[in-house]
């Protein structure tokens, strides 16, 4: 590691993704789209902040959950807040939480990074 420089987790920092949900639960049994949808989410979350405690808001579970098990949409904007664990005897000191962003329209967003 290069010297003076931070590891990638060691900030708090929020950021814009889409994910495309519907490459991620292709193929999957009708029964179980919704639930593997979730755990798309969470993997994303982890791998792109660097955390293994990954939390989703309420609205992010009923934006994917809207129109059935079998019925996920196929993409799903979201806001990844990297924030520090208040909890004393937590294992991490840093968590992520991921919240749902509605949009119009899919067309032309990139990845922001937002200033808090």
């Amino acid at each position: 590691m290069v010297k003076g420089r931070k590891p990638k987790s060691a900030d708090v920092v929020t950021r814009e993704f889409t994910i495309h949900l519907h490459k991620l639960i292709h193929g999957k049994p009708f029964k179980k789209r919704a639930p593997k949808a979730i755990k798309a989410v969470r993997d994303f979350a982890q791998k792109q902040m660097g955390t293994t405690d990954v939390r989703l808001d309420t609205q992010l579970n009923k934006e994917v959950w809207k129109d059935g098990v079998r019925n996920v949409p196929r993409r799903l904007r979201v806001r990844l807040s990297r924030r520090r664990n208040e909890d004393e005897d937590a294992k991490e000191p840093l968590y992520t939480l991921a919240t749902v962003v509605k949009v119009p329209t899919f067309k032309g967003l990139q990845n922001v990074t937002i200033d808090e």
